[in-house]
């Protein structure tokens, strides 16, 4: 399976997340199978999403994507993001 985790600071989670689900669109037709938005306990515009795509290929096509960027900006992405594209060696449950 496919992931891309990507970290970044937003000015305001609400904003952001409203510009976030107005992409849903071009997030699913670029592979995008899945998403969960995480932050650490005390800093809530401090942002981990982990994606689920169908491909490595079609993750760094979308994050090449200049509709992203300027996307991310006006969503209020205060710092660069940082992005790992991942491939799942294993997976387990307890």
């Amino acid at each position: 399976m496919a992931h891309l985790l990507i970290r970044h600071k937003v000015k305001d989670y609400s904003t952001w997340k409203a510009a976030f689900d107005g992409f849903f669109e071009t997030r699913r037709a670029g592979g995008e199978i899945a998403w969960q938005i995480l932050h650490p306990d005390d800093d809530l515009n401090n942002l981990v999403i982990l994606f689920e795509w169908d491909s490595l290929d079609n993750a760094r096509s979308f994050m090449a994507n200049p509709d992203l960027k300027k996307t991310m900006e006006a969503a209020g992405v205060i710092e660069p993001p940082e992005a790992y594209f991942l491939k799942e060696y294993d997976r387990g449950t307890v």
